[in-house]
């Protein structure tokens, strides 16, 4: 469970980097709703609380416990079904008393573990059809209880975090081609279905949401939009510096005059846009690149297929996330709430992407070169000994 590690193994760039952009995080959630910044604050000390104690956890350890986690998210998500409260039409929450919990959030970091084991012990035939329609199987479960709550923008998003998964796995060329060339025809005729007025495949809020970034001309979706063309005046306000270095009045704020709704949360980037110009927006994509690029230098040092699974399970999520998130306050996407990670406001995706980086960071603590050094230091000793 635990071992002793060495310290210059340990990667403080990642941690440099995740911290940093918290603390950048931590000023823009004050900046769009001041009330929330304490419990912001209190998200950030509990999710690197989490981080630092999972990094020194051996994940081979914890990966033994794949199926408990597995019915655990389970449980997780049929607690929403059953006990969730709703907000805006969607029951995606538990309420705990003390505090209101997204199971969502975390089923992501357990699925990126689930398969990371699975898809370790199964390496060998991987690209058996048995083993495909296994994994297949074993990932619907959790994507029917994400579905149903409804939640497409999270659905979506594991179902494209399971492919980059299985890719990393070593998934074959081959079956990959095959898959998009079935996809993209299904894609098609999924969109050619939504867009009809009595589809019944997605809530009408869903297919809204879509229609309003297809033909944004409508003025029947103008209300879907507005949100959207308010963020991209925000951000375009903003300018170079932004007003509050340029030190430009709040009258003039588009967030401040709260014409952006969720600012705190699925629009935080709009936030940071008009706040702190372009130098801000690039400041948190620079940040985001390069936690990613850690996550994946990492992978490449992995000991084992486990970790490096994680490492790129973690830096997909991540940028995904963001993509997402930039897409949708810049108007290149449809209307989706998605939290930019470390930046938004919410604990639950907050802590849950502390505790993925705390797993990257083990698994870069027992790096290929620690293995080497241990089992010299092992031989060494028996020499010794005998």
């Amino acid at each position: 469970m635990l071992k002793q590690y060495k310290l210059r193994f340990y990667n403080f760039r990642l941690m440099l980097f995740v911290l940093a952009l918290s603390i950048f995080g931590i000023q823009l959630v004050g900046i769009a709703a001041d009330s929330l910044r304490s419990k912001q604050i209190m998200g950030v000390v509990m999710g690197l609380t989490a981080m630092i104690i999972l990094s020194l956890i051996d994940y081979s350890w914890i990966l033994n416990f794949q199926w408990i986690m597995y019915g655990f998210n389970i449980v997780m998500l049929l607690g929403v079904r059953i006990f969730g409260s709703s907000a805006n039409g969607a029951a995606r929450w538990i309420d705990l008393g003390f505090i209101t919990f997204q199971p969502t959030e975390l089923s992501k970091i357990i699925i990126i573990l689930f398969f990371a084991k699975f898809f370790m012990d199964h390496e060998e035939e991987l690209n058996t059809f048995r083993t495909i329609v296994k994994a297949v199987i074993l990932l619907a479960v959790p994507l029917i209880l994400i579905y149903n709550q409804p939640d497409m923008k999270n659905t979506i998003t594991v179902l494209m975090l399971f492919c980059i998964l299985f890719y990393v796995a070593g998934l074959s060329y081959k079956i990959i081609g095959g898959a998009i060339m079935i996809a993209i025809p299904l894609l098609v005729v999924f969109l050619l279905i939504v867009i009809q007025p009595e589809q019944k495949l997605i809530k009408d809020y869903q297919r809204d949401r879509i229609m309003s970034f297809l033909y944004p001309e409508e003025d029947e979706y103008s209300d879907d939009i507005e949100q959207q063309n308010n963020s991209m005046t925000a951000i375009a306000s903003g300018e170079l510096y932004g007003k509050r270095i340029t030190g430009q009045e709040a009258g003039n704020s588009v967030n401040q005059g709260n014409f952006v709704a969720e600012n705190q949360t699925d629009f935080i980037f709009a936030v940071a846009g008009e706040e702190y110009g372009f130098i801000g927006c690039a400041s948190i994509i620079i940040c985001l690149l390069l936690i990613s690029l850690e996550c994946i230098r990492m992978s490449l040092r992995a000991k084992d297929h486990a970790g490096k699974i994680i490492c790129c399970g973690m830096a997909t999520l991540v940028s995904l996330q963001s993509t997402i998130n930039m897409m949708v306050a810049t108007g290149m996407g449809p209307n989706t709430g998605t939290p930019l990670p470390f930046v938004s406001y919410g604990l639950s995706s907050l802590v849950s992407m502390f505790i993925g980086m705390g797993l990257v960071l083990n698994v870069g603590l027992q790096s290929r070169a620690y293995e080497k050094e241990l089992q010299r230091n092992i031989s060494y000793r028996r020499e010794e000994y005998l």
